[in-house]
């Protein structure tokens, strides 16, 4: 059986490094090879590496922290086009709890204070179904800290990550901004050069994506059955 992990791709080579890292630990703790794929920017795409493994069974899990176009649209076009038929697609890895308790541990070694305004910075998007990802996740991390967590775009979406943080300073507290990204890139600067005076590192190689990534395998590959072409995102096994 084959082990793919699929992501966004960047062109900032420090991102595409980080990607490889999260695959290289996710492979040490299944104790088997975990190869890597990209749907955008750069190769392999996904259609290629499953044209690489025709003959044997392939989990294929999403590094994409909530749904959108590239989990509900563009990996299972990549899986039809491969010509493969005998694949599992897992959801997107968010929103889930170990999500936020990344974030949590992310938030504490930059030096969060509680009394912070926190923002939680993602990517963006313009589906709707990942949108109430996000705000999800963002409702959780305010459950979490105790505090409100307002939620800001690197790209597509409203508020975007300068405009939320310039708001922020008005009530005369420390800006923090969590991001919600798992590598770096070009979203990741553009959240160091909003302005606030603290900015998480991405998710990246923190231990608890790494078990979250593992876990989508190992259930997969429990529950492997053809892929079927009918939102494999949303009906797929966890």
């Amino acid at each position: 059986m084959s082990l793919v992990l699929v992501a966004h791709g960047t062109r900032k080579q420090s991102g595409v490094s980080l990607i490889g890292d999260i695959a290289g630990q996710v492979s040490r703790a299944l104790d088997r090879p975990v190869r890597v794929a990209f749907v955008d920017v750069l190769g392999p795409t996904p259609a290629e590496v499953l044209s690489a493994t025709l003959d044997r069974s392939t989990v294929l899990v999403p590094a994409f922290l909530a749904r959108g176009y590239h989990v509900t649209s563009d990996i299972p076009d990549h899986v039809a086009a491969s010509g493969h038929r005998d694949v599992t697609v897992t959801r997107a890895l968010g929103p889930d709890p170990a999500l936020v308790r990344v974030l949590v541990d992310r938030l504490v070694e930059t030096g969060w204070r509680p009394d912070d305004s926190v923002i939680l910075a993602a990517a963006g998007t313009s589906d709707p179904w990942a949108m109430r990802d996000l705000h999800t996740t963002a409702t959780w991390l305010s459950a979490t800290i105790g505090s409100r967590v307002e939620l800001a775009f690197a790209a597509t979406g409203e508020p975007r990550i300068d405009d939320a943080v310039a708001a922020a300073r008005t009530r005369g507290r420390r800006v923090v901004v969590a991001s919600y990204l798992l590598s770096e890139g070009l979203f990741q600067d553009r959240l160091r050069a909003s302005g606030a005076d603290l900015v998480t590192d991405p998710l990246g190689t923190h231990p608890g994506v790494t078990r979250l990534i593992a876990s989508r395998f190992q259930r997969a590959s429990a529950a492997l059955a053809p892929w079927r072409p009918v939102a494999p995102a949303l009906s797929a096994p966890n």
